[in-house]
């Protein structure tokens, strides 16, 4: 993987991750019973973006480099998906189960 996909899937990555996170830690201005005339109650209390930048950064860190360990270090890849869950239906060899006809 080039640095261009590594950056490209960092930023995208990174954007999900803000929209996901971007609740966590808010605090209304109900909460704080201090509403601001001419504001819904709803409204958050004073900035937090800055910190919410901070924390997606971090987990989007991790996330990219769980990702980079995946895939280099176990050397999985996308086209491995399908082999990761096991296939149950070829399991049973035989024609009956408990004397039951068994269709694979």
């Amino acid at each position: 993987m080039t640095w261009i996909s590594v950056a490209a899937l960092y930023f995208v990555l990174w954007w999900l991750v803000l929209f996901a996170a971007l609740p966590f830690g808010l605090r209304t201005q109900d909460e704080d019973g201090e509403v601001t005339l001419g504001t819904v109650s709803s409204a958050p209390k004073g900035p937090h973006v800055l910190r919410a930048f901070v924390r997606t950064t971090i987990i989007s860190a991790l996330i990219l480099g769980a990702f980079y360990l995946v895939t280099r270090g176990f050397g999985f890849g996308i086209d491995d998906i399908p082999m990761i869950i096991p296939d149950f239906k070829n399991e049973v060899t035989s024609s009956t189960w408990q004397g039951l006809p068994v269709n694979c």
